[in-house]
């Protein structure tokens, strides 16, 4: 995969080099289409992201985990504790992978090794080239969609929208958004930490959001603390110890001491669902058809099945001889992506909300589902199968 700065006609371009987008790429050529990347080098990334079961089985396809496999840290048990210090409270639940016969229910990993890893498989993927520059404009067509770049003219049958939440390629189809915003915002770092975590992402369920620890490779974690934003903003500029005790604090001693070993940062929390995810020759994927809050590890798991609807979609109509930027191949994209997209919205909605809820019956009900949880085998199982999506039952390996 050469980067050139020749004007190329493709069977499908993809704007946008992060995860969702390289993803898209490797995909969708090795599907059958010849496909260009568009999208300067990625910048540094210093978040993590879980990938659940579905993730990792179609990162395995793509021969992608094992460049990640040896850095990445299982995720084998979520526990969920009910701190909100309310009348009512739920019992602590911990969700095992070995009910499921599973080793973990996904893994962590750190974005730039994730990303190393998709450019060393999109390197070596024939039918795929990268083209390094920056899109600047989309014009999509009755035959054809022309995308200007700072590099000179791509023409292609299908352009694919992995450009983020501002997506230009998105805003030239003029596809519309229904956005929301919600009053909190999380802080977000990574720390080293005295005791081992034991495989185990733990999350806090306070007033104002949960505090979230994920494991990292050793003994380190990942943490989304969401809070006020004004809040939120206080403890990121907090001098470094007082943070670290604080986050000690929070987190009752969980892991020990800890010592922040990353950057931090806040993140205002909102978000937005595309009303359609394809239109004018352009398909939308990532966060520029959704994005949600950093709750329940929804995020990029959510884009990849994007990606992995979008290669069946696309590839079906190349292999019958169709038109892969039709509106009728776009509207069967839209089809199979519509109930996955809403129904995750209105579930990390709920969840949100339950936690700012002061409305006791609300409070009841929570408690109430998370006390069959605990208490119920049945319930327990039925809610890790759906928290880790499609395809559960495809082998998760860690290598």
């Amino acid at each position: 995969m050469n980067s050139e700065r020749l004007n190329r006609t493709v069977d499908a371009a993809v704007v946008g080099g992060g995860p969702a987008g390289l993803t898209t790429a490797i995909g969708l050529a090795r599907a059958g289409l010849q496909t260009l990347l568009i999208a300067p080098p990625a910048p540094v990334d210093p978040r993590t992201t879980a990938l659940l079961g579905a993730s990792v089985a179609l990162l395995e396809d793509y021969g992608v985990w094992s460049h990640v496999a040896d850095i990445a840290a299982p995720l084998s048990v979520m526990r969920l504790i009910d701190d909100t210090g309310r009348l009512v409270r739920a019992p602590e639940v911990a969700f095992d992978a070995r009910e499921l016969d599973l080793p973990a229910f996904g893994y962590n990993v750190l974005n730039d090794a994730l990303n190393n890893a998709l450019d060393a498989v999109a390197a070596s993927t024939p039918g795929l080239t990268r083209l390094m520059a920056k899109a600047t404009a989309v014009r999509p067509g009755a035959e054809i969609i022309l995308i200007d770049t700072d590099a000179g003219l791509v023409t292609a049958k299908v352009a694919v929208a992995a450009d983020g939440a501002r997506s230009l390629a998105r805003t030239a189809a003029g596809i519309d958004l229904r956005t929301w915003t919600y009053p909190q915002a999380a802080l977000v770092t990574t720390f080293a930490h005295e005791r081992p975590h034991m495989d185990e992402s733990v999350e806090f369920h306070r007033p104002a959001g949960p505090f979230t620890v994920v494991p990292l490779k050793g003994q380190r974690s990942s943490l989304v603390w969401v809070e006020t934003p004004d809040e939120a903003l206080r403890l990121a500029s907090l001098p470094k110890d007082e943070l670290e005790a604080k986050i000690g604090e929070v987190s009752h001693g969980l892991l020990g001491a800890v010592h922040i070993d990353g950057p931090v940062a806040t993140i205002p929390l909102g978000g937005h669902v595309a009303k359609s995810f394809g239109a004018r020759r352009v398909a939308l994927v990532g966060e520029a058809a959704h994005r949600f809050p950093p709750i329940g590890a929804q995020g990029l798991n959510l884009s990849l099945r994007d990606v992995r609807d979008l290669v069946a979609t696309l590839g079906e109509a190349v292999a019958r001889g169709e038109d892969p930027g039709s509106d009728a191949t776009l509207a069967a994209y839209h089809a199979r992506r519509r109930v996955d997209v809403v129904t995750r919205t209105l579930g990390v909605h709920a969840l949100d909300k339950s936690l700012l809820s002061g409305f006791l019956p609300v409070q009841v009900a929570r408690g109430l589902g998370l006390t069959l949880a605990a208490n119920v085998g049945s319930v327990r199982r039925f809610m890790m199968r759906r928290g880790l999506g499609e395809g559960l039952r495809r082998r998760v390996a860690n290598g």
